[in-house]
């Protein structure tokens, strides 16, 4: 099933902005977050479709996963 993946702030370093990819049914954010290589420590906010989410949630067909880092402001 198509998921699209969206990174933001220093994610993208070396990776990429958004890319849509193939799973299987019912995977996790957690599992995408591995297979792209971030480290978990690196990713503070997770959402799916415009929604806050956990990398625990299971994925459908057509999402769009977007990962936030920490960011600091003032």
């Amino acid at each position: 099933m198509p998921i699209t993946v969206k990174l933001f702030a220093s994610l993208r370093k070396g990776r990429f902005d958004e890319d849509t990819r193939v799973y299987a049914s019912g995977i996790t954010g957690r599992r995408i977050v591995h297979d792209i290589g971030i480290p978990e420590k690196e990713i503070r906010l997770v959402f799916v479709n415009g929604r806050h989410a956990s990398l625990e949630d299971p994925l459908a067909d057509g999402d769009t996963l977007a990962l936030f880092p920490p960011i600091g402001g003032g």
